[in-house]
């Protein structure tokens, strides 16, 4: 079992030459999406909308506020942004404890502390996101948090890696990025940071 570990983890070490790491938070540092799709349903349900699994994870890496408008231009629904957002975030973080670390992944940010300045660029709102790393047990390992608040453009858009690149003071081509949605690997090479993609420890059922 240790052996396999070992192997997970020695998959997404970060490609070398690298002088800071930036990790995604939700289904990268944490497991927190089945609570988060959970969340949704709950919410949206009350307000007579379905939303399936497969709906949920196509929408990966983007804020609340973008999948409530996206539902309602897509399908029509009656849904205030602000107010189903908040709804949503508010129930979330009564469930947040049962968030657990992504082991393999935090074992590379946890190898990595103090070596090299570590971020963490997230959709989430910024109350969300330290509640989920204080909730895993990995808050005290970054030096900088990226939030939806911080940036006028999330992802796809380079924007929250670039600056947490200028936030750590590292030039963004020294910078390997941790992502598992599509639209962060894109965020991560626009930005011209090298991305590793933690999909690759699902798809491989030996690890």
């Amino acid at each position: 079992m240790q052996l396999q570990q070992e192997d997970r983890r020695l998959s997404i070490m970060p490609p070398e030459p690298y002088a800071a790491l930036i990790f995604d938070c939700d289904g990268t540092l944490a497991d927190t999406m089945p609570i988060h799709y959970q969340v949704w349903t709950e919410v949206l349900a009350s307000r007579g909308v379905t939303f399936t699994e497969e709906q949920f994870y196509s929408f990966a890496g983007r804020t609340s506020i973008e999948i409530i408008r996206m539902l309602k231009d897509t399908h029509g629904y009656d849904l205030d942004p602000t107010t189903v957002g908040q709804e949503k975030e508010d129930l979330y973080a009564q469930l947040a404890h049962q968030a657990l670390e992504i082991q393999t992944v935090a074992d590379v940010a946890r190898e990595h502390f103090g070596k090299v300045p570590m971020a963490v660029a997230s959709a989430g709102l910024r109350s969300i996101v330290e509640t989920t790393l204080k909730a895993v047990g990995l808050r005290h390992l970054f030096d900088v948090i990226i939030s939806a608040e911080d940036v006028k453009q999330g992802k796809p858009a380079p924007d929250m890696f670039l600056l947490a690149a200028e936030r750590m003071g590292v030039p963004s081509q020294s910078c390997v990025v941790y992502e598992d949605a599509d639209l962060g690997v894109e965020a991560a090479r626009r930005a011209g940071m090298r991305v590793v993609d933690v999909r690759i420890l699902w798809q491989d059922p030996h690890k």
